[in-house]
């Protein structure tokens, strides 16, 4: 009886997200690194480029991150300029170092831009060594600036409050999959504010889904597309340091005005962020929390990697050292990553490592009833696309096996393993 007890009270401090009783409460810190290549390297998002290298820089990318500690624990945050986050691989260099300064978990998210570096390749032959030298030097370049982004930001903690709402805005993007009225599209834009005792904003979360594909394919240059513009924008009229989140974006395009570009778009998205941002009041809160949860999922290919015949045909479609290494990726399966975060008690991050269909976002947020759920795709890994049962009935891109390998039904698994974990931490659910 007595040890049961014990264990009573040891799962409520876990879910107050805190051992330490002298916890100094929320902090958190920020700061940014430039990622754009150095070299030409090949250019990810669009298959038609194939192979072609990179030839300039349009606007330079960035690594933005943000570090926040409570109750004794540590989660870095970071969104890059690029279409999908670092590699398996890279990733796992990245937390090593991190773990050694203390920071168990991060949430690495790509805008998606189509206007980033290929992150693909490896050190081996056929699959980028040799021919492909540059992005794989690259590679350590990019993981070094996550890396030193995260240190410093953690090297600035300071106490901060917090505060987090979403709001629809109308007219910023569209469904570009279905033919069925009525279309799911995800209006939310999401603003996390942290501000420091003397009111100074530190760091901006803003989550959005829209593709960032408004700069021309046929432009082989660097550039964070909306997305970058929309950071610039809102940094200068802040003075924070911008992190953005893309959402479930798989099947939802950017809808510009007339005559609008990727930097008016931007701009303009940045504007609606502004507003939210000054509703927004940071309050520190009495009880800090920060509670983390990870899970890699098994599930099967619709797609037979192991046909050469297949190879052959996706090699043609794209180029053969990109396709050899997702084929052995996914020879075993397709393992996406879940990351679910709740911060206290009240905020949620739920991130998913591929490009995921709206229609799951929109569901997870009504069953969650939180404060506010931001979502993040291309968040820890990229596993391609999750649509929803019934876009894969209806068909069509992103639904389809070219480009979704994942089975049939797999992103509602991954939302329902998302909810049970929010309640889960919030205590409303006890095992």
């Amino acid at each position: 009886m007595l040890m049961k007890a014990w264990r009573i009270l040891l799962l409520a401090a876990w879910v107050a997200g805190g051992c330490a009783a002298d916890s100094p409460g929320l902090l958190a810190g920020a700061a940014s690194r430039e990622i754009t290549p150095h070299e030409p390297v090949p250019m990810w998002g669009y298959g038609a480029r194939r192979d072609a290298l990179s030839q300039g820089v349009l606007d330079p990318l960035f690594a933005d991150a943000v570090v926040l500690q409570a109750g004794g624990r540590k989660l870095a945050i970071v969104g890059i300029d690029a279409g999908r986050s670092p590699s398996e691989r890279s990733m796992e260099r990245i937390r090593a170092r991190l773990r050694t300064a203390g920071i168990e978990w991060c949430l690495i998210a790509a805008s998606h831009t189509h206007h980033g570096p290929v992150l693909e390749l490896s050190e081996e032959p056929g699959k980028g060594q040799g021919r492909f030298d540059a992005a794989l030097r690259y590679y350590r370049q990019l993981e070094e600036s996550i890396v030193q982004a995260v240190l410093e930001a953690n090297a600035r903690l300071e106490p901060a409050g917090l505060a987090a709402a979403t709001a629809p805005v109308e007219g910023f993007n569209r469904n570009r999959h279905t033919k069925l009225e009525p279309k799911p599209v995800d209006r939310d834009l999401g603003v996390l504010r942290l501000a420091a005792s003397d009111g100074k904003t530190i760091a901006l979360l803003v989550n959005f889904a829209a593709h960032p594909t408004l700069v021309p394919a046929s432009r082989l240059e660097f550039s964070g597309d909306w997305v970058g513009a929309m950071k610039r924008a809102l940094g200068a009229a802040t003075g924070a340091h911008v992190v953005f989140l893309q959402g479930a974006s798989g099947d939802l395009s950017a809808a510009p005005a007339p005559g609008q570009d990727y930097r008016g778009f931007g701009e303009a998205l940045a504007r609606q962020a502004l507003a939210l941002v000054k509703k927004l009041t940071p309050e520190t809160p009495a009880a800090p929390s920060i509670q983390v949860h990870e899970e890699r999922f098994r599930f099967r290919s619709r797609t037979d990697f192991s046909n050469p015949l297949v190879r052959a045909l996706y090699s043609k479609a794209f180029f053969p050292e990109l396709v050899a290494n997702y084929a052995d990726e996914y020879l075993e399966g397709i393992e996406p990553r879940l990351t679910v975060v709740l911060l206290n008690g009240e905020v949620g991050l739920v991130g998913i490592s591929g490009e995921v269909f709206c229609a799951h976002a929109i569901r997870l947020k009504q069953r969650a009833r939180l404060k506010a759920l931001l979502f993040a795709g291309c968040a820890n890994g990229y596993h391609q696309y999750f649509p929803t049962i019934e876009a894969v009935a209806e068909g069509g891109y992103g639904a389809d096996a070219a480009v979704s390998p994942v089975e049939i039904g797999a992103g509602e698994r991954l939302m329902d393993a998302a909810l049970v974990w929010l309640y889960r931490m919030a205590g409303r659910i006890r095992d």
